[in-house]
């Protein structure tokens, strides 16, 4: 074959761009499992923030130690039962294409925790996060909460230790309603369910502030099922 020739040149160029679609594709394929699984393990390790268990070496492992459940929550009852599904990490998606409300359960020094998702949009992005619950589906054991695109030293904040270790021993509900929320920096009326915002970081305290409200108003059966008000 006459390798100057138009033709050559074609197949020559045809060939080549079929061998690289195989190859991008099968490496594609190759890494899809183990990059499902680093979300999965990503997602873990948040779930365990939220319990105050961080910076762990092995999020599976400490999953089993501390027995946590992947549940899921008719609704209507109020009633939890085990997903036995895939493992979820996009909780948005979720709720919109299946209507599942995921819940995990947690066993922690013989005492039941209970972790939401949250989820909602800062200034810039995305932001998202965890509430832990006690035993009481009440009061605040921990929460988690990170964005995608915050400010950095204003909304991004809300991923920093000292802004998460407000909500500690909050109360979720206020007469029979959910009132955990983020108040202007400064304007904490009722303590008991309110924490102060991130100075400078107005709007990315609201998107909290909305996110902890519709998200957790999606489980008020589960929350105020036996509920009782102080």
């Amino acid at each position: 074959m006459n390798t100057n020739s138009n033709s050559y040149t074609i197949i020559y160029a045809s060939v080549m761009v079929v061998i690289v679609a195989f190859l991008l594709a099968f490496v594609n394929s190759s890494l899809r499992d183990m990059q499902g699984k680093n979300v999965e393990l990503d997602t873990k390790k948040q779930i365990l923030a939220a319990l105050n268990v961080k910076d762990v070496a092995d999020a599976d492992a400490e999953f089993q130690k501390l027995q946590v459940k992947d549940m899921l929550l008719d609704a209507a009852t109020g009633e939890l039962s085990e997903n036995t599904g895939a493992f979820a990490t996009a909780y948005e998606k979720e709720v919109k294409e299946f209507n599942r409300l995921h819940v995990f359960v947690a066993n922690v020094d013989g005492q039941a925790k209970y972790v939401f998702p949250v989820y909602g949009a800062g200034l810039w992005g995305a932001i998202w996060g965890y509430v832990a619950l006690n035993e009481d589906k009440d009061t605040v054991y921990g929460v988690y909460f990170s964005h995608a695109s915050e400010t950095p030293g204003l909304g991004a904040e809300i991923a920093a230790e000292w802004f998460q270790t407000q909500f500690a021993g909050k109360k979720t509900m206020k007469d029979g309603e959910v009132a955990l929320t983020v108040v202007k920096n400064g304007k904490v009326a009722d303590a008991s369910v309110e924490v102060d915002g991130v100075s400078g970081g107005t709007i990315t305290s609201v998107g909290v502030a909305d996110m902890l409200k519709a998200c957790l108003n999606n489980y008020k059966s589960f929350l105020t099922k036996y509920y009782k008000e102080e």
